[in-house]
């Protein structure tokens, strides 16, 4: 407690006041203190140092889609299939997750437009069990790519995972086919199908829908890879460069089209989905 608050307190005449919201954050690149609602204001990007920031599902809808979009409702699937416990049972982090969360798991699929022109964009979200992909991430993209398919629109996701879920074993694993399936269905449909990578994406989420996009995005500074840097450091007995698996990295050497800023994204999937969409009958 610093001298100014030691003081305040004990002047009981004062009013006290507080808020809900903590009107500072601390930004986790620079470590520089900026205002909240600047923050917020910039697109959760630092002014300090441009660091690309973690936002949730339904920030980053309103972001990209325009006003009045749908939000399709999360798919029910069956919960602990495996009766999976570590240090705590599986339905105890599901709860735990729900609890910090709006939604029930990690995918949310919103079907509208971007600048007037059809799009259906499924976002995953970092913060629910580190965007993990279960059964229910897997459904939820599938039935994004559905409603695209029956929209005839376009489908764009945003990826942020630690990969897949580890409660739910070789059921989360068979939602890399499951979701593979679907981009082929896009492709075959000559629907686009447009990825856009933030910070993190990596394990069997960049090993299936991640990198099956006709067009990668990548957001700047995003860590994107499959195994950690160190596991493969340890593996090959080399060093790795600087700046490996981050994105400008990866557009340097091709695995990325794009690395775009966040305050240019809305713009550059309409130019995207403008010149990919299927033309319109006369």
């Amino acid at each position: 407690m610093n001298w100014f608050t030691r003081v305040r307190n004990n002047l009981s005449w004062l009013p006290k006041r507080s808020t809900d919201k903590d009107l500072w954050v601390k930004c986790p690149a620079c470590q520089q203190m900026v205002f909240a609602q600047e923050y917020e204001e910039n697109a959760y990007v630092c002014p300090r140092c441009d660091n690309h920031g973690r936002i949730g599902a339904d920030e980053r809808l309103r972001q990209i889609l325009d006003e009045g979009f749908d939000v399709l409702p999360i798919p029910d699937v069956r919960e602990d299939p495996l009766k999976f416990r570590d240090s705590q049972k599986y339905t105890d982090r599901l709860k735990k997750a729900r609890a910090n969360s709006p939604h029930k798991d990690a995918f949310l699929v919103g079907s509208g437009s971007i600048e007037g022109k059809p799009a259906v964009v499924g976002v995953q979200d970092f913060s629910f069990m580190g965007g993990s992909m279960g059964m229910a991430v897997g459904t939820a993209f599938c039935q994004g790519a559905e409603r695209a398919l029956t929209r005839r629109a376009p489908y764009i996701v945003v990826t942020a995972a630690g990969g897949a879920r580890m409660q739910e074993g070789i059921l989360s694993l068979m939602q890399m086919p499951k979701a593979t399936v679907m981009t082929r269905r896009l492709k075959e449909a000559g629907l686009p199908y447009v990825v856009v990578l933030t910070d993190p994406t990596t394990g069997g989420v960049t090993a299936s829908y991640a990198m099956l996009g006709d067009v990668h995005i990548a957001e700047p500074g995003a860590l994107i890879g499959f195994a950690g840097q160190r596991v493969i450091q340890d593996t090959i007995r080399e060093q790795l460069p600087d700046g490996f698996q981050r994105a400008e990295y990866l557009h340097k050497h091709g695995m990325v089209d794009m690395v775009v800023h966040r305050h240019d994204l809305r713009d550059m999937l309409a130019t995207v989905i403008d010149y990919l969409a299927p033309a319109q009958a006369a």
